[in-house]
């Protein structure tokens, strides 16, 4: 089983310029790990239409493209929405840079709609035209908001070898899904992966669910990583190091509702005298000093993370 990582896990220092693509995958290469997953999702300091990479233009592909292939990387590429546009975009990056699958989801937070799954389902049988030309593979995650049922009932509908699901291990436990459930559910129509970890925390007086280094949290790691194993065509598992970063309950209720297991109630992983949980994401709002505080935790989290994943894989493969 290869590993790569998600620029995500590295999200703060993208924001502030301290690392750009080149450096990403130079990282990635240092610590050990297989692929890279570039997303290419508009955020602050970064490009206003390409995410992590500067451009799109033929020249800067292959420049980003070489760099990958000089440290025997493989590569996939993160998006969000179904539109023609999205996944046109995405998909003509992928190509340039020599990936072969492409995770998107559905629904800008706050957006759920399930009426929508007609027109959703519609707009990715268009796709396929598209990417079996190219021979990429477009993966639907369940993006905080849907449930893994909700997942399957897309990739079935669509019901093409070029759309199956992306399994994110903790994305789910905001709808109230167990994580191993989720994974479980998942693992038989995956192209693609985010593995992470997760606790349940306090917001003030609001529950939310917070991201933690690998390890470190209240998901059944073991159990999902062996499942992602053995009941997934998978030869690759991306990690994705949500931290700092926390996100509110999508549902009121869901699988489960108890605050119990995977869901018990832990302390917030810094002072909330200094930053919130839901403030964790663009701490250079709060201080100078939180900013920097945070980014040398995120920088452990994926040392303590790439070194957990490295642990599983050789327990499991």
């Amino acid at each position: 089983m290869k590993l790569g990582l998600e620029t995500e896990s590295y999200h703060l220092f993208f924001q502030q310029g301290v690392m750009d693509i080149f450096s990403f995958i130079s990282k990635t290469s240092e610590l050990g790990l297989d692929g890279v997953e570039i997303n290419i999702i508009p955020d602050v300091g970064l490009h206003p239409v390409f995410g992590v990479l500067s451009s799109d233009s033929p020249e800067y592909l292959a420049k980003v493209r070489k760099t990958i292939e000089a440290y025997g990387l493989y590569c996939e590429i993160d998006t969000r929405f179904t539109s023609h546009e999205s996944v046109t975009k995405a998909v003509e990056i992928a190509s340039a840079l020599g990936a072969d699958v492409i995770r998107t989801y559905m629904f800008r937070r706050g957006e759920y709609n399930p009426q929508r799954y007609p027109e959703i389902i519609a707009q990715l049988k268009a796709q396929v035209p598209l990417l079996s030309k190219k021979r990429i593979r477009l993966a639907i995650e369940n993006h905080e908001d849907e449930t893994a049922d909700e997942i399957i009932n897309i990739v079935k509908s669509v019901d093409s070898e070029w759309v199956g699901a992306h399994c994110d291990i903790g994305n789910g436990m905001m709808a109230w899904e167990e994580p191993v459930d989720t994974v479980r559910k998942l693992a038989p129509y995956a192209y693609s992966t985010h593995f992470k970890d997760h606790i349940v925390t306090r917001n003030g007086e609001e529950l939310v669910v917070c991201g933690v280094p690998v390890g470190e949290g209240s998901i059944d790691i073991d159990t999902c990583f062996k499942t992602l194993v053995d009941e997934s065509s998978l030869t690759r598992i991306n990690i994705e190091t949500c931290f700092p970063y926390a996100s509110r309950f999508s549902r009121p209720k869901g699988t489960t509702n108890t605050l119990k297991g995977t869901f018990t109630v832990k302390p917030a992983p810094f002072d909330e005298l200094k930053i919130k949980p839901l403030e964790y994401y663009y701490p250079a709002k709060i201080s100078e000093a939180v900013l920097q505080e945070l980014m040398e935790a995120q920088e452990r989290c994926v040392q303590v993370s790439v070194q957990a994943l490295k642990n599983l894989r050789k327990k499991y493969c």
